[in-house]
């Protein structure tokens, strides 16, 4: 019988909206910071390692505005270990906003927030920078062992929720491969320990706003990629939830918690290729035989796994179709 995962056509009915007031609050201050910052993007020409010297605070507040909210909405769904969530929140919220105080200020004065050990006052920002991300890496975990202590009402979207923070744990993680110093920074000191670049040197050609390197590999790929987890595997769930109003198989919860975790599957597997690729120290838009065909690997091996679960969706929707 279908009785147990077979629904009417999902109305895509979340729960009542509940925020983290402090995330909630930080992303509100964030995503005002991007106007003034975005007008100085355009207006002061002064350039850092090649780029405009308000393209790196902008992306972080961008980021940060994603970030921010969707945490306090994924807490402010918690229905148990509340009160832990909502101190890991506060966590996050403080050092994602020192982190991103830092970044604007030194941006202001036309200086490089990360990496730079050359003077005391550099080299305490960078320390509190690196207190402050290792410390959000924490509280995320914390956060995210509070939300799997949550089970939701839909198994698709508690799948989604689950995924996206363990794969985002994932790609924050990989941003403290940059924090190392490389072999040519140790043998020729000059006040710089740690990198975007591998391969090559930062500040070389990148891709327009991104900034990702076109002749190197580039450690901010597989960062970013991972860490966006966080909206893209559960915007695939809401995707999925939408167009269940028009295809029955998709009504199948089972179905449509198969495809989250096939999507989940592909994303971790590219995130994975795109380090890979990076530590290589090949640029991202000059993908070799091997890398071109990994990545060929990944969608092929997704697709025959979506099929596979519409496949079998379709059947328990009609038996007759079983061959």
């Amino acid at each position: 019988m279908l009785t147990d995962t077979l629904a009417p056509a999902p109305r895509t009915a979340l729960p009542p909206l509940r925020w983290h007031r402090p995330l909630l609050g930080l992303a509100a201050v964030l995503a005002v910071a991007v106007v003034p910052v975005a007008i100085a993007a355009v207006v002061d020409d002064r350039q850092l390692l090649g780029v405009g010297v308000w393209e790196k605070p902008l992306k972080f507040l961008l980021s940060g505005v994603l970030y921010a909210a969707t945490w306090s909405w994924i807490i402010g769904q918690s229905t148990r270990w509340r009160r832990a969530a909502w101190w890991a929140g506060t966590i996050i919220t403080a050092t994602l906003a020192a982190e991103l105080v830092i970044i604007v200020g030194f941006a202001a004065v036309g200086l490089r927030s990360h990496f730079m050990v050359d003077t005391p006052l550099a080299t305490t920002a960078w320390a509190i920078m690196a207190f402050a991300i290792t410390t959000l890496w924490v509280a995320t975990l914390l956060a995210g062992i509070a939300l799997w202590r949550n089970p939701g009402a839909d198994r698709a979207r508690t799948t989604a929720l689950r995924a996206g923070v363990v794969i985002s744990l994932i790609g924050l993680a990989l941003g403290f491969l940059m924090t190392g110093p490389t072999a040519a920074q140790l043998s020729d000191f000059q006040g710089v320990a740690g990198a975007h670049a591998v391969g090559a040197a930062d500040g070389g050609p990148g891709i327009p706003l991104l900034g990702w390197s076109t002749v190197a590999g580039d450690l901010r790929i597989p960062h970013f990629v991972g860490t966006h987890a966080l909206q893209a595997i559960p915007l695939l769930a809401l995707g999925l939830e939408l167009m269940a109003r028009r295809t029955a198989v998709l009504r199948d919860v089972a179905v449509r918690r198969g495809l989250v975790l096939t999507g989940a599957g592909a994303w971790l597997a590219a995130t994975a290729l795109v380090t890979v690729q990076a530590l290589r120290g090949q640029s991202i838009v000059q993908p070799d035989a091997s890398t071109l065909a990994a990545g060929a690997t990944i969608a092929v091996a997704a697709l025959v796994a979506a099929l596979v679960v519409l496949r079998r969706g379709a059947v328990a929707l009609d038996p007759e179709r079983r061959s």
